[in-house]
């Protein structure tokens, strides 16, 4: 398929240079850079509510609320139970 790509002027000159020191094309180049970047891509989450497991005593501790991060940093700074 024909599209067209508008580039820094730098990097098409960058891009030419390397493909024709490693014996490809341009469009070789382009194809494989798209490739590998949606390959590394995070698969998409899941749709609906996801359930975390949990570890430990059986859940979060006594007087944490995951609705306060002030409230979590602050037991997580103290290093001990919240009181």
């Amino acid at each position: 398929m024909r599209t067209t790509v508008r580039l820094d002027d730098r990097l098409l000159a960058d891009a030419k240079r390397y493909a024709a020191q490693a014996g490809r094309t341009l469009t070789s180049l382009i194809d494989e850079g798209l490739r590998d970047l949606l390959a590394r891509r995070a698969p998409p989450l899941p749709a609906g509510r996801i359930t975390l497991p949990t570890g430990g005593r059986g859940g979060l501790q006594p007087g944490v609320t995951l609705d306060s991060n002030a409230a979590l940093l602050d037991v997580m700074d103290r290093g001990r139970d919240p009181a």
